[in-house]
């Protein structure tokens, strides 16, 4: 299976139909169809490091001033409780608390549900443990390569480039700020001459990866992405574009 990174972006494009949402149908048919899927969001960012074990997980409505169309959209698909223990046993001896209370956020299921409409899919959440660096993150993500051998989909939904402080929230649509288009534009180059390392250290890059990653909450979910590359695997960018000026869409796939 190959893993893929979403630039996930406004929670609407949940309910909406565009050129994001049309690509990520597309990569649906297009790819082949996953035992499961392990996804990482940028929404179960806690100082820990959780694995979602329901069988049915809940459709968590994470957001708060949408449209009441929004709060009634429910991705009922059901969770695997194997898939959670051998993430466990993949991340050992690293401490991998198996989680009943949480479910699928929309970091998740607004990208899924285009995806794969019919939520017939078994899913994993993975949390993001806040406390630790970036280099952290990569290292999980090579652990979990091996699940790709074993027909399950590596989902990481965030965004490359999220400011929501330079965002055009509700005002006319505005073209994409320099800085924003320069950081996606080196980071795409060094993705595809597997020059990782400055994307793990990039809290060195200078001014442009500053603006662009504010927080790292919707950055590091391409970092896992990226780690489960093996030999072989080509880099393509299935989805473009930047949202409000300041927000990535760009989709990552590895393999």
């Amino acid at each position: 299976m190959p893993a893929i990174f979403f630039g996930h972006g406004n929670p609407m494009n949940a309910v909406a139909s565009n050129g994001y949402t049309d690509a990520w149908r597309r990569i649906g048919r297009e790819t082949p169809r996953p035992k499961a899927i392990l996804s990482i969001s940028a929404h179960w960012f806690v100082p820990e490091t959780g694995v979602t074990i329901s069988t049915a997980p809940r459709t968590i409505h994470d957001f708060d001033g949408f449209p009441p169309e929004l709060y009634q959209v429910q991705y009922p698909a059901p969770g695997d409780p194997a898939l959670a223990r051998r993430v466990q046993t993949l991340l050992s001896p690293l401490e991998v608390t198996l989680d009943n209370s949480w479910g699928l956020d929309h970091g998740t299921w607004s990208v899924l549900r285009h995806v794969y409409p019919p939520a017939d899919v078994p899913i994993v959440q993975l949390s993001i443990d806040e406390t630790k660096p970036a280099s952290f993150h990569f290292e999980i993500g090579r652990k979990l390569a091996p699940l790709r051998d074993e027909g399950v989909l590596i989902v990481g939904s965030g965004n490359l480039v999220h400011n929501l402080r330079t965002y055009a929230w509700g005002r006319h649509p505005r073209d994409p700020y320099d800085w924003a288009v320069r950081f996606e534009t080196a980071a795409k180059g060094m993705m595809l001459a597997g020059d990782l390392k400055p994307l793990v250290d990039y809290e060195t890059l200078g001014r442009d990866a500053t603006l662009s990653i504010p927080t790292p909450d919707h950055y590091l979910l391409l970092l896992y992405v990226l780690a489960a590359r093996q030999q072989g695997d080509l880099v393509r960018f299935p989805v473009e574009g930047v949202d409000g000026g300041s927000i990535s869409m760009l989709a990552v796939q590895i393999g």
